[in-house]
Parts: structure tokens; C-alpha cells; sequence
């Protein structure tokens, strides 16, 4: 276990990383950091002791946040005195199931409507999701049109409720 700036002589736990990993925020949705988007996988310490391995998944293979992650990662972790390696994993592929219920709510808060449960009608390729699954985040209504298959970022898609009139976004199920 590495010793690091968090208290001179202590070790740094693995419960230490963790908690600093989750004052990162996503940097495509700041109302949420990466330990709950899901995408930081493990934490393990080297051998020797100098450093850490933070193991993590992009929400996509081509996440062009995954940099913006993996950078402040290495800036929150160097901070504290760290070695930092980020190892990225594609197995398992990363899923909007492993958001917590807390992370959805947060993602409503924010104005944008959070996945729904992952169901094989959501992976079927010629399947797309009903706009009745798609729950408005300002008045909750299901009455919502898809205005585009992607949003602002790959991951959400643009909608609109036809019951209060808002655009929003949903977070897409994958």
C-alpha cells in the first residue's frame, strides 16, 4: 500500500482512492463523477508499493472523454504523492446497468432522462426503443417525441415532451 500526502506516515487505503476517484466529475455530465457513471472498474495497489492501477472501462471504444477521465485520474492521484498507471478494459463491455438508482436520480436532477433498464429490445438490431420508455425529467410525462438519435455526446440522445414542451436529453441504454 502506497504512502502518499493524505496523512505523512499512513497509508493510503483503497477506500482513500476510491473516495478521491469520486470528486471527479464526467466531464460530459458533471452532476455525476466517474466511480458512479461506472466506468472506474478496480483499484489496485503495485507491489512495491510506489503507486496505484486504476482500472477503467469506456462507456464506448471510442469515447473521446475517456482522455479528459484518465487525465484527471493521473492529476487527482499525482496530487497525493502516487504513481498512477490507468489500465483500460474492454471486458466486460461497460452497460447503463451499472449505474446505481441514485446515479439516475441525479441524472434526472440535472435535466437529463436517465436509461432505462437494458432489455433485449434495447440490443436488438432491428429493434428501437418506444418514445413511450422515454420518461421526460422535468415532468415526468412518456409523452416524448425522439428529435435525434444523438445529442450533445454519442451516449444521449435528443428528445422532446410533448406535454411541457422541453427538449431534453436521454442517457441511451447500452
Amino acid at each position: 500500500m502506497p504512502f502518499g500526502k493524505m496523512g505523512a506516515s499512513t497509508p493510503i487505503t483503497t477506500d482513500a482512492i476510491w473516495n478521491l476517484l469520486k470528486q471527479i466529475p464526467d466531464p460530459e455530465v458533471p452532476a455525476i463523477n466517474i466511480v458512479e457513471l461506472g466506468v472506474v472498474r478496480d483499484v489496485i495497489f503495485s507491489e512495491d508499493g510506489s503507486g496505484v492501477e486504476v482500472v477503467m472501462t469506456p462507456t464506448y471504444s471510442g469515447c473521446p472523454a475517456m482522455k479528459v477521465m484518465e487525465d484527471d485520474v493521473k492529476e487527482k492521484l499525482s496530487a497525493e504523492g502516487l504513481e498512477v498507471k490507468i489500465k483500460i478494459i474492454y471486458k466486460p463491455a461497460w452497460t447503463t446497468d451499472w449505474m446505481s438508482e441514485e446515479t439516475k436520480a441525479k441524472l434526472k436532477a440535472y435535466g437529463i432522462s436517465p436509461p432505462p433498464k437494458l432489455t433485449f429490445e434495447h440490443l436488438h438490431p432491428l429493434s428501437s426503443v418506444k418514445n413511450a420508455e422515454v420518461m421526460c425529467p422535468f415532468c415526468d410525462s412518456k409523452n416524448t417525441t425522439l428529435t435525434s438519435q444523438f445529442g450533445s455526446t454519442a451516449c444521449k440522445a435528443l428528445h422532446f415532451c410533448d406535454n411541457c414542451h422541453q427538449p431534453f436529453e436521454l442517457f441511451k441504454c447500452h
